[in-house]
């Protein structure tokens, strides 16, 4: 048997169901679609670990049997903002740096340098050539692991171990690139 007709659950509630495979399922209603007769429930984590919670989607129509334990009457909690405002402002933040690095006539390493800073620390940003870091490290041009200066300390450290890992990968890039672009060579010589 179905969700009766007219049924609907609030958000915060707490329900019991059974599903058409005799699984009984028990946790808080986070989203409920009265049309699709969808379900939304946080249990507990099956994985164990404390103060986690798996979320549900359970169809109505394959529930034989569900049971309100707790109702919630009152409103729920507004949703968290989105913060969209935000997002874009940095986004348009990010571009406008891009720019200004290529304007100032930074070489294309030296922008990648930046990016992979960037992803790990924000707090990053061009002033003329150089790469001010945390307001502690600068590092020039060529970008090397020595073109790093700053206050010995944990932020220096932090940056050139940064730095030393990007060309590292790049090295990397580079090397998987002239492999591939071998392959067919020796390919076509072993064929003829």
């Amino acid at each position: 048997m179905a969700a009766p007709p007219g049924e609907y659950f609030s958000v915060g509630s707490q329900v019991s169901c059974r599903t058409c495979q005799e699984q009984r399922l028990q946790g808080e209603v986070v989203a409920f679609d009265y049309q699709s007769k969808m379900l939304a429930l946080k249990c507990p984590s099956s994985s164990g670990k404390p103060n986690h919670a798996d979320i549900l989607l359970i169809n109505l129509q394959y529930v034989s049997e569900v049971e309100i334990i707790n109702d919630r009457t009152e409103t729920p909690p507004p949703l968290a903002s989105l913060n969209l405002a935000s997002k874009a402002r940095t986004e348009k933040e990010e571009k406008l740096s891009q720019a200004y690095a290529i304007s100032a006539g930074v070489s294309l390493e030296g922008q990648q340098l930046f990016q992979t800073i960037h992803k790990t620390i924000k707090d990053c940003k061009w002033q003329e050539k150089n790469i001010v870091v945390m307001e502690e490290v600068v590092i020039t041009p060529p970008y090397q692991v020595e073109n790093c200066k700053g206050k010995e300390g944990s932020a220096l450290s932090h940056v050139r171990k940064i730095v030393e890992k990007h060309f590292r990968d790049v090295e990397s890039q580079k090397i998987l690139q002239r492999s591939q672009a071998q392959q067919p060579q020796k390919e076509a010589a072993l064929s003829s």
